[in-house]
């Protein structure tokens, strides 16, 4: 029997995506369709978990399994899903108040951790479901509902903290950029251990300063630059680069080095969904013995 090749279609659902005309999560949507056809990822082996808000809606208009979970707490189901069944390309998806709001704990330790999974993080610098509060990546001075004043708090910057907290994968790209953003997803999935890829995905209902022209003459693609992404240097340097002539997008850093999955002996006999779990009698009374 010939094998199917993967096309877009396969990861076709049923339900189309609901986002404001012209969000850039659109573009997010189709960059990863694109990726896992380019990986010859079929829909049955891909899991992707989110949080809560308008881009972790994305399990709900990508045919695979999906998990929506509450607020923040993406990246452990993420990484008990993928310590579960390693043979499963795991994807975690979700916006900057999601993963660096209420989430950053778990997203901190997801770096240094290195499970072998991808966070996929559409920032649009606004909190937009619940129309329109600062973010944590929102800029100073900048004027929303909860904020009428300007915001008084500095933005935090996403990629520096990755690299800081120990990823070893991590990539930042632009929604107005689809082909590059595939590729840069498609990096992600290919590395083995934890894959970070920050995206600017502008809201176009409530940011009406990170909008499209404003990415589109600023965005610099890190490899048309010589970019060397083992420089771990050269990664910061990058990150902290944001200037009204120059905000750097594509791989800042790719090292892998050994994941937790990989050491963990829980796993080391093969996925746990595959294994005969049970205990015969014995066992049983020498478990009980050991809780006595």
């Amino acid at each position: 029997m010939i094998p199917k090749t993967l096309t877009l279609d396969d990861f076709k659902h049923t339900t189309d995506p609901d986002w404001c005309p012209g969000c850039g999560d659109f573009a997010v949507l189709n960059a990863l369709k694109h990726a896992l056809v380019k990986l010859d990822r079929p829909p049955h082996q891909v899991q992707v978990v989110s949080g809560i808000g308008c881009s972790s809606n994305l399990p709900g208009f990508i045919r695979s399994y999906g998990f929506h979970s509450i607020h923040g707490r993406s990246l452990p189901i993420a990484m008990g899903i993928k310590l579960a069944n390693p043979e499963l390309t795991v994807v975690a998806a979700g916006g900057d108040g999601d993963g660096y709001g209420i989430g950053c704990g778990h997203w901190i330790h997801s770096c240094r951790r290195n499970v072998d999974f991808t966070y996929i993080i559409m920032d649009n610098q606004i909190y937009g479901l619940t129309t329109g509060q600062t973010s944590p990546t929102s800029f100073l001075d900048f004027a929303t509902k909860s904020t009428p004043g300007g915001n008084k708090e500095a933005p935090l910057n996403p990629v520096g903290l990755a690299l800081m907290a120990g990823a070893p994968f991590v990539a930042r790209g632009f929604s107005g950029e689809v082909k590059h953003l595939a590729s840069l997803i498609e990096a992600a999935i290919s590395h083995p251990g934890f894959a970070m890829v920050d995206i600017f995905s502008p809201c176009v209902t409530y940011n009406k300063v990170n909008t499209y022209p404003y990415f589109k003459g600023r965005v610099k693609k890190l490899e048309e630059e010589g970019h060397d992404t083992k420089d771990f240097k050269a990664a910061l340097a990058a990150a902290q680069s944001w200037s009204d002539e120059r905000i750097p997008i594509g791989v800042l850093y790719d090292r892998p080095r050994t994941t937790y999955d990989s050491t963990d002996p829980g796993v080391q006999q093969g996925p746990l969904v595959g294994r005969d779990l049970s205990m015969d009698s014995q066992q049983g009374e020498e478990f009980l013995k050991e809780l006595a």
